[in-house]
């Protein structure tokens, strides 16, 4: 399936997106369990959160449904899902609000960063760095590792939460700016050579 002859109502019909989309519809529940103290029923949400987003990106593979509007709503979703997590741990005093913020203000800089850029058609195409990935994955790991104490309550989890927290406490702000080098980088190569 080719990402620009699909009309917008079928993209939204691809069983990729489907699954976005119930991510997404996941997110109010698991924030209401987690205001809660209801962690059993959070955990079980973040880890069907947690699979939607394995099974989208195989179904758009096995399926060929990969759209345009999968492109930019699937980060969209994952992004939406861990920012939250972290500003509703914060809330409820599982998450130091220094960690919070680093993450916060990286991914506010880079979407601010990436709308103008989208806006202006300087730069259409942000794949996520090498970095960028292993800083979501830790961020992924930390939040389980939050859940995972409260609901099965493993003392030894406290330590590997804290290191966690303190690695992407550093990758974050890292993060943002090897983002920004590689957007500089990549301006700087489409400008044409003054003669």
């Amino acid at each position: 399936m080719s990402r620009r002859n699909v009309p917008l109502l079928n993209q939204f019909r691809a069983a990729p997106n489907l699954l976005t989309l119930m991510r997404l519809f996941i997110i109010p529940f698991l924030i209401i369990e987690i205001l809660d103290a209801n962690y059993t029923a959070a955990f079980a949400l973040f880890i069907l959160a947690g699979v939607s987003d394995a099974l989208d990106g195989l179904l758009a593979r096995w399926l060929s449904q990969k759209t345009t509007l999968g492109l930019y709503m699937d980060p969209i979703a994952d992004k939406l899902l861990l920012s939250t997590l972290f500003v509703v741990f914060t809330h409820v005093g599982l998450m130091p609000r220094y960690v919070t913020v680093l993450v916060f203000s990286r991914d506010l800089g880079i979407l601010l960063i990436a709308t103008l850029l989208f806006a202006t058609g300087t730069l259409r195409d942000f794949r996520p760095s090498l970095f960028g990935k292993l800083n979501t994955f830790m961020q992924i790991i930390a939040l389980l590792s939050v859940l995972c104490q409260k609901v099965f309550a493993w003392h030894h989890l406290a330590t590997m939460r804290d290191g966690l927290l303190q690695i992407i406490a550093v990758m974050a702000p890292l993060s943002a700016a090897q983002y920004a080098w590689i957007v500089i980088r990549r301006m700087n190569s489409q400008q044409p050579t003054v003669v």
